[in-house]
């Protein structure tokens, strides 16, 4: 659905409250064979909660206009480092827009030490769910990216959380690969708030980028993967419905996945 996220009603049913704790299950769930039983009653789970549930985002996507100002067109696949809450969701919608050649869940904002999951989710570590996109500057701009960002993957007047998952950990960040993009990006961030698109400012941070490190395995692909895992279905897949929706000169129907790949310096 496409609205204004403040002036959405409160949802009736979430079939998954904290995704972390959801997370962390799965997580000692994927080493086991029991993982293909429980994974087929949460299908069954979604099936039953859409049945009595509405079929929206808990985030809806917000049209904005596109930044005044961009990055200079280059020659070489670039680098754009964001965080918007739950990397699945973001992760999957950037799979999904065309001229990205990759796009990596992983942490960024701590050191490589504690770039682990469970370590992270304490939010102690400094990190935040992040994603790495990798792109095409002749097929898709870095403002264009933030576009996408801010539009439809997250909501960026949410601090330190992201619709039911909070802590520092899900916090809206993007971090810059050069002074160039710190520059597009605080400037588009007073262009929005400028513009009162939102009905709150928005708390994005902007800082350098001072390392990546991709996520566990078991993280990557997820949205494509696990379309019918309730957290999936509920918060993340209306995401990329809206991408589509909005974005439509920009969305692809076939992700570009993380195992399937063939960029990734």
């Amino acid at each position: 659905m496409i609205a204004n996220r403040a002036s959405s009603p409160k949802l009736r049913f979430n079939p998954v409250i904290r995704r972390g704790n959801f997370k962390e299950n799965l997580m000692s769930r994927s080493r086991t064979s029991r993982f293909s039983l429980c994974a087929a009653a949460i299908g069954a789970l979604a099936v039953a909660a859409f049945a009595v549930a509405p079929s929206r985002a808990a985030e809806d996507a917000v049209i904005i206009p596109a930044p005044a100002a961009d990055t200079q067109a280059s020659d070489g696949i670039q680098t754009a480092v964001i965080a918007g809450g739950c990397f699945w969701g973001v992760q999957g919608v950037f799979q999904h827009t065309s001229g990205v050649v990759n796009a990596v869940s992983g942490y960024a904002g701590g050191s490589k030490a504690t770039a682990d999951y469970t370590m992270v989710s304490t939010g102690s570590t400094g990190h935040a769910e992040s994603v790495e996109i990798k792109y095409d500057p002749k097929k898709i701009s870095y403002g264009k990216i933030l576009q996408i960002f801010f539009s439809v993957a997250h909501d960026p007047t949410q601090l330190n959380r992201q619709g039911p998952d909070s802590g520092t950990q899900y916090r809206s960040a993007i971090f810059a690969t050069s002074d160039e993009q710190k520059k597009v990006a605080e400037a588009y961030i007073a262009q929005l708030n400028a513009a009162k698109v939102y009905k709150k400012p928005i708390v994005t941070k902007v800082g350098p980028l001072e390392g990546f490190y991709p996520a566990e395995a078991y993280h990557q692909d997820y949205l494509t993967l696990h379309p019918n895992q309730p957290y999936i279905a509920y918060n993340d897949i209306p995401k990329v419905e809206n991408l589509k929706k909005i974005f439509a000169q920009d969305y692809i129907e076939k992700p570009t996945l993380v195992s399937s790949a063939k960029v990734t310096n």
